[in-house]
Protein backbone atom coordinates (compact mmCIF):
# COMPACT_ATOMS: atom_id res chain seq x y z
CA UNK A 1 0.00 0.00 0.00
CA UNK A 2 1.37 3.46 -1.15
CA UNK A 3 0.19 6.40 1.05
CA UNK A 4 0.93 10.34 2.25
CA UNK A 5 3.29 12.41 0.95
CA UNK A 6 5.28 11.10 -2.48
CA UNK A 7 8.30 13.13 -3.47
CA UNK A 8 8.35 13.50 -7.49
CA UNK A 9 12.30 14.17 -7.21
CA UNK A 10 14.29 16.54 -9.18
CA UNK A 11 17.42 15.75 -10.63
CA UNK A 12 20.42 17.71 -9.39
CA UNK A 13 23.34 18.57 -12.60
CA UNK A 14 26.41 19.63 -12.10
CA UNK A 15 28.50 20.78 -14.99
CA UNK A 16 25.78 19.21 -17.36
CA UNK A 17 26.08 15.61 -15.33
CA UNK A 18 23.99 13.68 -12.83
CA UNK A 19 25.25 14.66 -9.23
CA UNK A 20 24.29 11.14 -7.40
CA UNK A 21 26.39 12.51 -4.25
CA UNK A 22 23.12 15.44 -3.81
CA UNK A 23 21.02 13.09 -5.41
CA UNK A 24 21.36 10.32 -2.35
CA UNK A 25 21.86 13.67 0.15
CA UNK A 26 18.64 14.74 -0.84
CA UNK A 27 16.53 11.77 -0.34
CA UNK A 28 17.88 10.95 2.95
CA UNK A 29 16.36 14.66 3.68
CA UNK A 30 13.14 13.44 2.34
CA UNK A 31 12.98 9.87 4.41
CA UNK A 32 14.27 12.13 7.58
CA UNK A 33 11.06 14.41 6.97
CA UNK A 34 8.85 11.56 7.22
CA UNK A 35 7.41 11.04 3.06
CA UNK A 36 6.26 7.61 2.86
CA UNK A 37 7.59 7.44 -0.82
CA UNK A 38 9.90 9.24 -3.49
CA UNK A 39 9.58 8.71 -7.00
CA UNK A 40 12.96 9.42 -9.28
CA UNK A 41 13.01 10.43 -12.92
CA UNK A 42 9.26 11.46 -12.90
CA UNK A 43 8.46 14.52 -14.99
CA UNK A 44 10.01 16.52 -12.19
CA UNK A 45 13.43 14.54 -12.43
CA UNK A 46 13.68 15.50 -15.76
CA UNK A 47 13.30 12.21 -17.03
CA UNK A 48 12.49 13.64 -20.74
CA UNK A 49 16.24 14.63 -21.14
CA UNK A 50 17.85 11.70 -19.10
CA UNK A 51 19.60 9.14 -21.00
CA UNK A 52 18.57 5.38 -20.48
CA UNK A 53 21.83 4.89 -18.51
CA UNK A 54 21.43 7.91 -16.40
CA UNK A 55 17.70 7.04 -15.84
CA UNK A 56 18.25 3.65 -14.49
CA UNK A 57 21.48 4.81 -12.62
CA UNK A 58 18.63 7.26 -10.63
CA UNK A 59 16.61 4.52 -9.47
CA UNK A 60 19.23 2.63 -8.66
CA UNK A 61 20.02 5.40 -6.05
CA UNK A 62 17.07 5.70 -4.99
CA UNK A 63 16.46 2.11 -4.09
CA UNK A 64 19.82 1.73 -2.36
CA UNK A 65 19.22 5.24 0.00
CA UNK A 66 15.74 3.99 1.09
CA UNK A 67 16.90 0.07 1.43
CA UNK A 68 15.75 -0.49 5.12
CA UNK A 69 14.02 2.69 5.57
CA UNK A 70 9.97 2.63 6.08
CA UNK A 71 10.22 4.76 2.16
CA UNK A 72 9.00 2.82 -0.97
CA UNK A 73 10.38 3.84 -4.18
CA UNK A 74 7.85 4.60 -6.75
CA UNK A 75 10.07 4.29 -10.04
CA UNK A 76 9.43 6.01 -12.79
CA UNK A 77 9.08 3.87 -15.95
CA UNK A 78 6.68 5.57 -18.61
CA UNK A 79 7.23 6.24 -22.40
CA UNK A 80 5.01 6.89 -25.38
CA UNK A 81 6.72 3.63 -26.71
CA UNK A 82 5.38 0.65 -24.93
CA UNK A 83 7.99 -1.53 -25.66
CA UNK A 84 10.15 0.82 -23.58
CA UNK A 85 8.09 1.69 -20.73
CA UNK A 86 7.98 -2.07 -20.30
CA UNK A 87 11.68 -1.82 -20.08
CA UNK A 88 11.88 0.49 -17.65
CA UNK A 89 9.38 -1.07 -15.51
CA UNK A 90 11.30 -4.62 -15.70
CA UNK A 91 14.04 -2.79 -15.61
CA UNK A 92 12.67 -1.10 -12.09
CA UNK A 93 11.44 -4.43 -10.83
CA UNK A 94 14.74 -6.11 -10.78
CA UNK A 95 16.59 -3.23 -8.68
CA UNK A 96 13.70 -3.59 -6.20
CA UNK A 97 11.79 -0.55 -6.71
CA UNK A 98 8.24 -0.99 -4.54
CA UNK A 99 6.06 -0.09 -8.09
CA UNK A 100 6.81 1.94 -10.49
CA UNK A 101 4.72 5.06 -12.38
CA UNK A 102 3.79 5.10 -15.83
CA UNK A 103 2.97 8.06 -17.48
CA UNK A 104 0.10 8.74 -19.96
CA UNK A 105 1.65 7.90 -23.51
CA UNK A 106 2.48 12.22 -24.57
CA UNK A 107 2.41 12.71 -27.94
CA UNK A 108 1.07 9.84 -30.36
CA UNK A 109 -2.35 10.59 -28.72
CA UNK A 110 -3.48 7.03 -28.30
CA UNK A 111 -7.40 6.01 -28.36
CA UNK A 112 -8.54 5.07 -24.98
CA UNK A 113 -8.26 1.10 -26.57
CA UNK A 114 -4.95 2.02 -26.95
CA UNK A 115 -3.87 3.39 -23.47
CA UNK A 116 -5.94 0.10 -21.99
CA UNK A 117 -3.44 -2.03 -23.90
CA UNK A 118 -0.62 0.12 -23.04
CA UNK A 119 -1.05 0.05 -19.56
CA UNK A 120 -1.75 -3.80 -19.79
CA UNK A 121 1.09 -4.72 -21.74
CA UNK A 122 3.45 -3.23 -19.08
CA UNK A 123 1.15 -4.18 -16.08
CA UNK A 124 1.71 -7.97 -16.92
CA UNK A 125 5.06 -7.51 -17.31
CA UNK A 126 6.05 -6.78 -14.01
CA UNK A 127 4.61 -7.96 -10.65
CA UNK A 128 5.05 -4.95 -8.70
CA UNK A 129 2.59 -2.22 -7.94
CA UNK A 130 1.93 -0.24 -10.94
CA UNK A 131 0.90 3.84 -10.49
CA UNK A 132 -1.26 5.03 -13.29
CA UNK A 133 -0.33 9.04 -14.16
CA UNK A 134 -2.89 11.01 -16.14
CA UNK A 135 -1.28 14.20 -16.87
CA UNK A 136 -3.20 15.47 -20.04
CA UNK A 137 -2.00 19.05 -20.26
CA UNK A 138 1.24 17.65 -20.43
CA UNK A 139 0.60 14.11 -23.09
CA UNK A 140 -2.38 15.77 -24.72
CA UNK A 141 -4.70 13.25 -23.75
CA UNK A 142 -6.66 12.02 -21.17
CA UNK A 143 -7.20 8.89 -19.31
CA UNK A 144 -10.89 8.61 -18.94
CA UNK A 145 -12.10 6.74 -15.68
CA UNK A 146 -14.08 4.26 -17.39
CA UNK A 147 -10.30 3.38 -18.58
CA UNK A 148 -8.56 3.12 -15.45
CA UNK A 149 -11.90 1.32 -13.64
CA UNK A 150 -11.16 -1.18 -16.68
CA UNK A 151 -7.34 -1.56 -15.92
CA UNK A 152 -7.83 -1.55 -11.90
CA UNK A 153 -10.87 -4.15 -12.41
CA UNK A 154 -8.86 -6.84 -14.49
CA UNK A 155 -5.21 -6.26 -13.32
CA UNK A 156 -4.50 -6.86 -10.15
CA UNK A 157 -1.01 -4.82 -9.50
CA UNK A 158 -2.53 -1.82 -11.37
CA UNK A 159 -3.20 -0.22 -7.71
CA UNK A 160 -2.79 3.56 -7.54
CA UNK A 161 -2.91 6.87 -10.33
CA UNK A 162 -1.56 9.85 -9.37
CA UNK A 163 -4.78 12.30 -10.84
CA UNK A 164 -3.38 15.15 -12.65
CA UNK A 165 -5.96 16.95 -15.01
CA UNK A 166 -6.36 19.33 -12.25
CA UNK A 167 -9.70 18.58 -11.03
CA UNK A 168 -11.26 17.61 -8.03
CA UNK A 169 -14.46 15.83 -9.29
CA UNK A 170 -12.25 13.90 -11.42
CA UNK A 171 -10.32 12.43 -8.51
CA UNK A 172 -14.17 12.16 -6.43
CA UNK A 173 -15.81 10.18 -9.01
CA UNK A 174 -12.57 7.76 -9.35
CA UNK A 175 -12.83 7.34 -5.27
CA UNK A 176 -16.60 6.96 -4.93
CA UNK A 177 -16.55 4.15 -7.63
CA UNK A 178 -13.83 2.01 -6.79
CA UNK A 179 -12.46 2.45 -3.24
CA UNK A 180 -10.08 0.44 -3.37
CA UNK A 181 -8.23 2.35 -5.71
CA UNK A 182 -5.25 4.46 -4.30
CA UNK A 183 -6.25 8.25 -5.87
CA UNK A 184 -3.21 10.19 -5.53
CA UNK A 185 -3.13 14.32 -6.09
CA UNK A 186 -1.09 15.63 -8.80
CA UNK A 187 -2.05 18.86 -8.38
CA UNK A 188 0.08 20.45 -4.94
CA UNK A 189 -3.01 23.08 -5.11
CA UNK A 190 -5.46 20.67 -4.51
CA UNK A 191 -3.73 18.04 -2.32
CA UNK A 192 -5.90 18.75 0.44
CA UNK A 193 -9.41 18.40 -1.23
CA UNK A 194 -8.54 15.22 -2.88
CA UNK A 195 -7.33 14.37 0.94
CA UNK A 196 -10.33 15.31 2.13
CA UNK A 197 -12.48 13.25 -0.33
CA UNK A 198 -10.93 10.23 0.24
CA UNK A 199 -7.57 10.25 -1.64
CA UNK A 200 -4.63 8.52 -0.82
CA UNK A 201 -2.28 11.27 -0.30
CA UNK A 202 -0.07 13.33 -3.02
CA UNK A 203 2.52 13.07 -5.52
CA UNK A 204 3.97 16.48 -4.65
CA UNK A 205 6.56 19.15 -6.04
CA UNK A 206 6.34 21.19 -3.23
CA UNK A 207 7.29 18.23 -0.56
CA UNK A 208 10.86 18.25 -1.88
CA UNK A 209 11.32 22.22 -0.63
CA UNK A 210 8.92 21.23 2.30
CA UNK A 211 8.54 17.57 2.56
CA UNK A 212 7.61 17.77 6.67
CA UNK A 213 4.49 19.96 6.11
CA UNK A 214 3.07 18.03 2.63
CA UNK A 215 3.48 15.21 5.06
CA UNK A 216 1.67 16.50 7.81
CA UNK A 217 -1.23 17.79 5.39
CA UNK A 218 -2.10 14.11 3.83
CA UNK A 219 -1.33 12.79 7.27
CA UNK A 220 -5.10 12.53 8.41
CA UNK A 221 -5.76 15.02 10.64
CA UNK A 222 -8.27 17.26 8.17
CA UNK A 223 -8.35 20.18 10.86
CA UNK A 224 -4.73 20.82 10.68
CA UNK A 225 -4.81 19.73 6.90
CA UNK A 226 -6.90 22.78 5.89
CA UNK A 227 -5.01 25.37 8.03
CA UNK A 228 -1.54 24.01 6.42
CA UNK A 229 -3.27 23.63 3.21
CA UNK A 230 -3.92 27.74 3.36
CA UNK A 231 -0.01 28.32 4.44
CA UNK A 232 1.07 26.38 1.52
CA UNK A 233 -1.04 28.13 -0.57
CA UNK A 234 1.47 30.85 -1.70
CA UNK A 235 5.17 28.43 -2.47
CA UNK A 236 2.04 25.74 -4.49
CA UNK A 237 1.43 29.01 -6.56
CA UNK A 238 4.85 30.12 -7.12
CA UNK A 239 6.46 26.56 -8.08
CA UNK A 240 4.17 26.67 -10.83
CA UNK A 241 4.65 30.31 -12.41
CA UNK A 242 7.07 28.53 -14.95
CA UNK A 243 7.22 25.16 -16.02
CA UNK A 244 7.97 22.11 -13.40
CA UNK A 245 10.50 21.91 -12.60
CA UNK A 246 12.44 24.90 -12.90
CA UNK A 247 10.52 26.84 -10.13
CA UNK A 248 11.07 23.97 -8.03
CA UNK A 249 14.88 23.79 -8.31
CA UNK A 250 15.46 27.35 -8.35
CA UNK A 251 13.29 27.44 -5.12
CA UNK A 252 15.69 25.04 -3.67
CA UNK A 253 18.64 26.50 -4.96
CA UNK A 254 17.50 29.69 -2.92
CA UNK A 255 17.01 27.77 0.54
CA UNK A 256 20.33 26.21 0.10
CA UNK A 257 19.23 22.61 -0.79
CA UNK A 258 20.88 22.54 -4.07
CA UNK A 259 24.89 23.59 -4.55
CA UNK A 260 24.18 24.42 -8.32
CA UNK A 261 20.81 25.13 -10.48
CA UNK A 262 21.57 23.92 -13.72
CA UNK A 263 18.48 22.54 -16.31
CA UNK A 264 18.17 20.38 -19.27
CA UNK A 265 17.92 21.93 -22.15
CA UNK A 266 15.29 22.82 -23.58
CA UNK A 267 14.53 23.58 -20.16
CA UNK A 268 16.17 26.95 -19.00
CA UNK A 269 17.10 29.20 -15.78
CA UNK A 270 14.21 30.98 -15.10
CA UNK A 271 13.22 34.61 -15.33
CA UNK A 272 14.34 37.23 -12.82
CA UNK A 273 10.54 38.18 -12.19
CA UNK A 274 10.53 34.17 -11.23
CA UNK A 275 13.88 34.59 -9.02
CA UNK A 276 12.52 37.60 -7.85
CA UNK A 277 8.94 36.40 -6.42
CA UNK A 278 10.29 32.84 -4.95
CA UNK A 279 12.61 35.22 -2.77
CA UNK A 280 9.51 36.76 -1.62
CA UNK A 281 7.30 33.68 -1.11
CA UNK A 282 10.17 32.01 0.70
CA UNK A 283 10.41 33.91 3.06
CA UNK A 284 7.12 32.95 4.65
CA UNK A 285 8.22 29.35 4.75
CA UNK A 286 11.08 27.48 7.29
CA UNK A 287 13.36 25.03 4.87
CA UNK A 288 14.52 22.24 7.25
CA UNK A 289 17.96 21.57 6.03
CA UNK A 290 19.81 18.52 6.25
Amino acid sequence: MLHGAITALITPFTNGQINFAQYEKLIRRQIANGVGAVVPVGTTGESATLSHSEHQACIEAAVSVCKGSPVKVVAGAGSNATSEAVSLAQFAQKAGADAILCVVPYYNKPSQEGLYQHFKAIAQSVEIGVMLYNVPGRCGVDLLPQTVFRLFDELPNVIAIKEASGSVDRATMLISNRPKLQVFSGDDAINFPITACGGSGAVSVTSNLLPDLVSQLVGGDMAAARELNNKLYAINRALFIESNPIPIKAAMYLSGLLDTLEYRLPLVPPSKATMSELETVLKNYTVKGF
